[in-house]
């Protein structure tokens, strides 16, 4: 694959394991656009790789997402806000890099005669409840407004949608070992909430599924299982052989008691890949009466896929999966029993 890719956001968990991914593949330039040049700096020493290339800016910013994007042939959109809590206190700022960042890529792919983007988003971003979900949801609309409006564009535009990532930055599970490994009790939000349960690894064969097989406008699903957070907490003590308790805080800032990655009206006309959905543009133009005239022969699908009814994951099962994480496993490989021996 010798050829240039920018990934915006790229010195996320998702980024560095996509620039590995790509790098390995052969890639002739693999661009990194984002804010923080602490972290570029360090990704630099790590990767020792004159192929990758940082650009410092901001998504928010026109100018610095259009130099970065002149010359590549793919783009990987993964540059957001992602907190819930955050986006909750500062929804204006999601807006900002969530909606408009993401319109700046799509525009400066555009410009630019970028062959493919793909746009990463979020099961927050059905029925959403929250900041967060809400402007990832609107990336999502964004995404498809361009292809509608421009059935004669450059740029292939389409986004993939998944649940929570294990071990990636900001979420639970470093969170738990931390605190496992500190000798205190784990802060669990609600126990009997579920989540979906994706690796890194599986992100980003989502996103190289997409980038492969999408169509304009398409939205790719990656199926996954799910799991209540308590067993999660409960998995993760037994793995470090401590005793599992727990301080409660209840529901923070826009959380929901479980996520949907697709809608019942998008299950209607969705396409089985077997590990994935491919969920196509609705690309009906605003004559609707001409639709009305044809009739719509769509089936009823009256169930959501959410976090509740998909295959939920025993703790076994949990442990199972969480020791095949090598994020995971780089904590466990030492001694275990040292965990232990911090809680006294």
């Amino acid at each position: 694959m010798e050829r240039r890719v920018l990934i915006t956001g790229g010195t996320g968990s998702f980024g560095q394991t996509m620039v590995s991914r790509l790098l390995d593949a052969g890639a002739a330039e693999v661009r990194v656009l984002s804010r923080d040049e602490a972290k570029q700096e360090a990704m630099r020493i790590r990767l020792v790789d004159d192929r990758v290339r940082f650009y410092v800016g901001d998504v928010r910013d026109m100018d610095s997402v259009n130099k970065a994007t002149r010359g590549v042939e793919y783009v990987f959109h993964a540059a957001a806000l992602k907190q819930v809590p955050s986006c909750e206190f500062f929804p204006l700022e999601a807006v900002r890099t969530n909606v408009l960042g993401s319109a700046n890529v799509v525009d400066a792919c555009e410009r630019n005669e970028v062959s493919a983007l793909v746009m990463l988003s979020t099961d927050k971003a059905v029925y959403p409840v929250n900041a967060m979900g809400m402007t990832k949801a609107l990336m999502e609309k964004v995404a498809q407004a361009h292809v509608r409006n421009n059935p004669r564009a450059n740029t292939r535009v389409c986004a993939v949608r998944y649940g929570n990532v294990m071990c990636s930055r900001g979420s639970v599970i470093p969170l738990f070992i931390d605190q496992i490994k500190s000798g205190v009790p784990l802060t669990v939000t609600e126990p009997t909430m579920t989540r979906f349960l994706m690796s890194l690894r599986d992100s980003v064969d989502l996103v190289e599924h997409a980038f492969h097989h999408g169509q304009p406008g398409d939205v790719f699903i990656r199926k996954a299982d799910g799991c209540t957070i308590g067993d999660l907490a409960t998995a993760l003590c037994n793995l470090f052989e401590v005793p599992a308790k727990f301080d409660v805080l209840g529901l923070r800032h826009g959380e929901k008691m479980s996520e949907t990655l697709a809608s019942h009206e998008e299950l209607a006309r969705a396409e089985d890949f077997g590990d994935f959905l491919r969920v196509p543009v609705d690309s009906r133009d605003l004559n609707y009466a001409l639709y009305f005239e044809e009739g719509d022969n769509t089936s009823n699908h009256r169930v959501d896929y959410t976090s509740d009814n998909t295959t939920r994951l025993s703790v076994p099962e949990i442990m199972a999966l969480l020791l095949t994480l090598p994020e995971v496993q780089q904590h466990l490989d030492p001694v275990p029993s040292l965990a232990l021996a911090a809680r006294g």
